[in-house]
């Protein structure tokens, strides 16, 4: 079987992700911020995993303005915690990380590769997941946020009222 038979199976199979179109990339479908995967076939039987999350500013997610000195420190904090993403995946493995900022929007960038196809996809949606959750844990207090931003705040404070919070 080929790689890319191989990754659309297990793609298939997880149900965290969806096809995009007819292009090969896959989408993630447990996230409110724009995950998407191309798997590719690289040497000696593995697959090349390339893992993109894009996810608004500081400052875009926001109802009213950010400081640009809130947004800078937004943006090093963020960019500092998420490429420590090396510990959530089931295989051990060294990530190069870039982060973007592009306008009102960041990219993550990220790469990685396996033999086993199925650990491969559970990676890639680990990687996704700790991006969005570093996102959600760096959102600066004291300002009203709309979007995906917004949703995730909902509810991960009706997960905290639901765990017995008081």
């Amino acid at each position: 079987m080929d790689a890319s038979e191989r990754a659309r199976r297990a793609f298939s199979d997880h149900g965290s992700f969806e096809p995009a179109a007819e292009d090969g990339r896959y989408v993630s479908t447990s996230t409110a911020f724009d995950g998407v995967v191309t798997p590719t076939a690289a040497e000696n039987g593995r697959i090349r995993f390339d893992v993109t999350v894009t996810v608004p500013t500081l400052g875009a997610a926001a109802t009213e303005g950010v400081a640009d000195v809130v947004e800078d420190g937004w943006f090093d904090a963020f960019r500092r915690r998420v490429t420590d993403v090396g510990g959530v995946t089931r295989k051990s493995r060294e990530f190069e990380v870039d982060v973007t900022r592009r306008d009102e929007t960041v990219v993550v960038e990220t790469s990685l590769a396996d033999v086993n196809e199925r650990r491969g996809v559970d990676d890639a949606a680990a990687v996704i997941d700790f991006v969005e959750g570093t996102y959600v844990q760096g959102i600066v207090p004291g300002y009203e946020y709309e979007g995906p931003a917004a949703t995730l705040l909902s509810k991960a404070r009706q997960q905290g009222q639901a765990g017995g919070a008081p």
